[in-house]
Parts: C-alpha cells; sequence; structure tokens
C-alpha cells in the first residue's frame, strides 16, 4: 500500500485526531507541572505559547467529530497549522528573548487576552503570567523551554504538511 495514502486513511480516523489531541493534553499537563509542582513561574510568552498549544487541541477536537468529512478534516487542519505556526513564531519570539536580551525588546508585563475572552480571569492558575520572559528558568539537553517548543511546534508543522500532501494521494491501483 502506499505510505501517503495510508496516510491520507489514517488521518480520516478519529484515532489520529485523538493520538493528536492526547500529546497536546500531555503536553499541556507538563506546563502545569512545571508551573505548580515545579514552581516555575510562566511568562507572558509562556501563557501565550500555551494558548496556542491549546489551539492544536481545538482543532484536534474538530478533526475528532467527523474525519471523514473533507470539510470537518480540512477546518481541523486549517486550525492546527494556524494555531501551530501561532507558536512557533511565539517561541522563536521567546527564544529571541531569552538569548538577545534588550533593554528595548522585552515581553509585556501582564497578559492582553479580548475583552470577550478574559482567560486570566476565568481561569488565573492556568493563565496568569507572573515570570519573566528574559530568564532561561529550566533547560533540558542543553535547549531552553522556549527552544523545546520551537522544536515541538515545527514537528507539529512538518508532520500536518506530510497529512496535507498526503490528502492529494491516490488510492493504489490493484492488479487483480
Amino acid at each position: 500500500m502506499n505510505a501517503l495514502y495510508a496516510i491520507k486513511q489514517f488521518s480520516e480516523s478519529r484515532l489520529s485526531w485523538l493520538i493528536l489531541l492526547i500529546s497536546i493534553v500531555a503536553l499541556e499537563a507538563t506546563a502545569l507541572y512545571f508551573q505548580h509542582v515545579m514552581m516555575l513561574a510562566p511568562c507572558v510568552m509562556c501563557i501565550y505559547e500555551r494558548v496556542a498549544m491549546m489551539g492544536v487541541g481545538f482543532a484536534a477536537i474538530l478533526g475528532m467529530l467527523n474525519p471523514k468529512n473533507v470539510i470537518v478534516r480540512w477546518l481541523g487542519f486549517f486550525g492546527w497549522g494556524a494555531s501551530a505556526y501561532k507558536g512557533l513564531m511565539l517561541s522563536l519570539q521567546h527564544v529571541d528573548y531569552q538569548f538577545n536580551p534588550s533593554p528595548f525588546a522585552t515581553c509585556d508585563i501582564f497578559v492582553s487576552f479580548p475583552e470577550w475572552a478574559p482567560l486570566h480571569e476565568w481561569m488565573p492558575s492556568v493563565f496568569n503570567a507572573y515570570g519573566d520572559c528574559s530568564k532561561v528558568v529550566w533547560q533540558f539537553l542543553t535547549l531552553s523551554m522556549p527552544q523545546w517548543l520551537v522544536v515541538i511546534f515545527a514537528g507539529m508543522l512538518v508532520a500536518l504538511a506530510v497529512v496535507v500532501v498526503s490528502q492529494f494521494a491516490r488510492k493504489p491501483r490493484s492488479l487483480f
């Protein structure tokens, strides 16, 4: 069986979207573990990156609703791509704050959500920021948390690109 066609078929299953959702829930749980157990203070950029990650999760939920429907599936792809791209841009900016500090380029002091969705007021334990964006407070394998988010969001975009390309794969011909 053609690999791209197999990926296309997999994207038409709820399992594929569930796997994406589970990975997002695991990453969000990790962020909350860092915040509430390891006592690492999230900064404004961390919160925005967290929201971008949740955007991918909502796209996964949308895709899970009816993955065989091409419109729903493509809306899921669009949400996945838009959120992962925004997350990548935020992470790159956050890395810049950490490793190219400038008194003129700093992150906001407070998170800024729209009036119709004040997430920091609805769930302050998840969306309130009280850390410094330019501080490197945690590293793993020499990469800071925003650098890992660059890797994660870039990986999401690469995976999305493969899945989108697979949507144009044709069913392999059967000789018999």
